[in-house]
């Protein structure tokens, strides 16, 4: 079959991809959270941008939590600078996934973690940092 189109057993030929690429419904659920989390680190430092200058964002997929622990797990922790690292303050994936009942919970939750993290860095109470933050319910 030199130089022929290639088909697979059905006849049909290649199949590519359904949509483009850059596409949303490409993206999968892990990068439609950091796109989430970005969003709101832009717009946080758009306001703090002298404060934040130093601070390292993250997202990993879940804590290390230490053997014997118990109740939740965290959804976010700040990490001091220490050897030459900055200030990071980390999201966490799945813990805040789980937590979240649907796309706008998730986006609210993810601005108001960070809206805490970056109040407590910076010694300020959360409406301070952001007047739209919303006081937890529970």
């Amino acid at each position: 079959m030199a130089g022929g189109r290639r088909r697979d057993r059905h006849g049909r030929g290649l199949r590519g991809p359904l949509t483009p690429p850059q596409a949303p419904v490409s993206r999968t659920r892990a990068e439609r959270f950091d796109d989430l989390v970005d969003d709101e680190v832009r717009r946080l430092v758009q306001r703090w941008d002298r404060e934040l200058a130093r601070v390292e964002f993250a997202v990993d997929d879940v804590p290390d939590i230490e053997p014997g622990h118990t109740g939740p797990a965290p959804l976010g922790r700040t990490f001091p600078a220490e050897d030459g690292l900055p200030v990071r303050i980390v999201v966490f994936r799945r813990p805040v996934e789980a937590r979240a009942s649907g796309e706008a919970e998730l986006a609210r939750l993810i601005r108001d973690l960070l809206v805490e993290e970056v109040a407590d860095l910076l010694g300020l109470s959360p409406e301070s940092v952001d007047p739209s933050y919303d006081f937890p319910d529970d």
